[in-house]
């Protein structure tokens, strides 16, 4: 079979492949359940902080919050990756969930107590970090359900609808706030204490729904040994780790891109966090602006929905790394159009591009480093990636709290970061644009993967 014959091919033939595994479906399931609850837990957390009236926070505030609940994992998180190659991805995935139900409730009585004690805060950085713990296994465990050739397909459902399911989760909860509870300390907790019986759920159908060893560590490939055996071997892990993800290049030119990506798309976050506060919201009264933000995350759960359609068959025919060069590109356009009128209803276009750029990111960085790096690191380089995700974001809120006002309208900032975009795109196109002509195949989209079987 040709290799023409093969990206020629519907884009219904890998939906179909895809779904044929029942692995991959049980996965998914768990994914989406726990990331609804994720959208309840995470929204109640910032909606007490944000959209609360009992208290306000600015620019500055916002962005220590995120640093607080990303940072400390991401400073461990490449020797987190080291157990996700040591330890069962089945029993990651349901002890994360179990800790995460448990944590969850003493976070929303201290919520509905309204106190200001750091005790909350140091639980969710816990709940928090196990989450990410847990994406990064269920992204280690996938080709362990699906043939690599449908990796590409697999990784646009299963992403896109763990995030529209965290999209969802959150307008759940504005929901409940507006209708059934109140836009208050208790309202809130109780919305967060709901998160716990989805975390319990996810956790029940992932033990039931696969084998000890069924998501891997391969058993031949595992390592053994003691914990404390394996806690010092940490930094040698981690280190083998990026010299095998930089070995790799065009998973290490989509890493970067990916990170470049979020640390320009925190001074846009928060940019638009200040807006719907203050200047999209009439009055003194920030309780209205929690319902209207739900609108800008339900535009963006349906822009990464899009990708998830649009991506595997636009990569198949022109690659990966242009598709991410036109993304990259298209992101600094959409800012400029839709966010530089500083309209409500034009910034949502602005969010549904954003969001559909950055899950079609998403969707070719997981699936480079999913077949070009190694079972046995795999792990350490979906650690590593994560740990540039998050610190980026965080950076790039910091960029944004010091340049942008407290309203967060500045044309300025928004040029400069669409200008950013713009050149982020050439960058990449030529760094992997070159790589992928030197080595004769797209090796930065599951598209080369598929040249090379038809060879």
């Amino acid at each position: 079979m040709s290799a023409s014959t093969i990206s020629s091919r519907p884009q219904t033939h890998f939906v179909r492949a895809v779904l044929r595994q029942r692995g991959f479906r049980r996965l998914t399931s768990v994914r989406m359940i726990a990331q609804f609850g994720d959208g309840l837990f995470q929204g109640a957390l910032a909606g007490s902080v944000l959209f609360n009236p009992e208290q306000r926070a600015g620019g500055m505030a916002i962005a220590a919050g995120f640093a607080i609940l990303l940072l400390p994992y991401s400073l461990v998180g490449p020797y987190v990756g080291v157990f996700l190659d040591r330890w069962r991805r089945r029993s990651i995935v349901s002890v994360a969930n179990i800790v995460r139900a448990l944590l969850v409730l003493p976070i929303s009585l201290y919520i509905w107590g309204g106190e200001k004690s750091p005790i909350p805060f140091l639980l969710a950085l816990v709940v928090i970090g196990l989450n990410r713990f847990f994406l990064a296994g269920l992204s280690a465990a996938t080709p362990h359900v699906v043939a690599d050739s449908t990796l590409v397909t697999a990784n646009s459902f299963a992403g896109t609808l763990g995030s529209l399911s965290y999209s969802l989760g959150i307008g759940a909860g504005a929901a409940l706030i507006k209708t059934v509870l109140a836009t208050s300390f208790h309202g809130y907790a109780l919305v967060a204490a709901l998160a716990a019986v989805f975390y319990l759920l996810s956790a029940l159908v992932g033990r039931t729904s696969f084998g000890p060893d069924e998501l891997g560590p391969d058993a031949a490939s595992r390592t053994r040994g003691s914990i404390l055996a394996a806690l010092g071997e940490t930094s040698r892990g981690t280190v083998a780790g990026v010299r095998h993800l930089a070995a790799k290049r065009g998973a290490a030119y989509l890493v970067l891109a990916q990170a470049t990506f979020r640390l320009l798309y925190g001074v846009v976050l928060l940019a638009c966090l200040l807006l719907f506060r203050t200047v999209f919201n009439h009055g003194d009264d920030v309780t209205g602006s929690f319902g209207t933000i739900a609108n800008a995350f339900l535009a963006g759960g349906v822009g990464m929905l899009l990708a998830s359609f649009v991506t595997p068959p636009i990569t198949r025919r022109i690659g990966g790394w242009r598709w991410v060069a036109i993304v990259l590109a298209g992101t600094g356009l959409a800012i400029l159009g839709f966010g530089l009128p500083f309209d409500p209803v034009l910034l949502l276009g602005a969010v549904f591009v954003t969001n559909m750029a950055a899950q079609g990111i998403k969707i070719v960085t997981d699936t480079s480093l999913q077949h070009e790096c190694a079972d046995e690191y795999r792990g350490r380089v979906f650690s590593i990636n994560d740990t540039a995700f998050n610190l980026t974001l965080v950076a790039g809120m910091y960029i944004g709290a010091l340049t942008l006002p407290e309203t967060g309208r500045s044309a300025l900032v928004l040029c400069v970061i669409a200008a950013c975009y713009v050149l982020a795109a050439a960058g990449y196109a030529a760094l992997g644009g070159r790589w992928a002509r030197r080595v004769g195949d797209d090796i930065a989209a599951p598209d080369g993967l598929l040249k090379r079987q038809a060879r």
